[in-house]
């Protein structure tokens, strides 16, 4: 069975959210510093022996986050319908990036996302 390698960079962003319809104090506005991981998968190597430069990764993330941090999570666009919980922000992150970075040869495979550095949330598809 032929092997996969994985690769991930961790970053983070600080913003703000509350949870519409949550029966406690998530319903306030309040804020987070959020830990995102980026997680790669690829089958092949280059001729160097990498699947994809960190740079790349952390570039495209960086181009994601950028509207998010330091912003109020329910007034942006991609969360119009939906609360920014930790999963759906996972979702949103893991969509984008996937347009960002997939590849004939590597694709994102998951985004963690974590609102405290106990509690977090991963998205992928299947």
């Amino acid at each position: 069975m032929p092997g996969v390698f994985e690769v991930y960079v961790k970053t983070h962003f600080s913003a703000a959210h509350r949870l519409n319809g949550y029966p406690g104090d998530c319903a306030r506005t309040h804020g987070h510093n959020w830990i995102i991981e980026v997680y790669v998968k690829a089958r092949e190597l280059d001729e160097i022996g990498i699947s994809i430069d960190f740079r790349e990764i952390k570039k495209a993330v960086k181009g994601v986050i950028v509207e998010m941090d330091h912003a109020d999570l329910n007034e942006l666009p991609a969360f119009a319908s939906d609360n920014p919980t930790s999963e759906n922000i996972a979702r949103h992150l893991y969509r984008e990036l996937s347009a960002r970075i997939d590849s004939a040869s590597v694709r994102v495979s998951r985004v963690k996302v974590c609102e405290t550095p106990d509690a977090g949330a991963f998205y992928w598809e299947e």
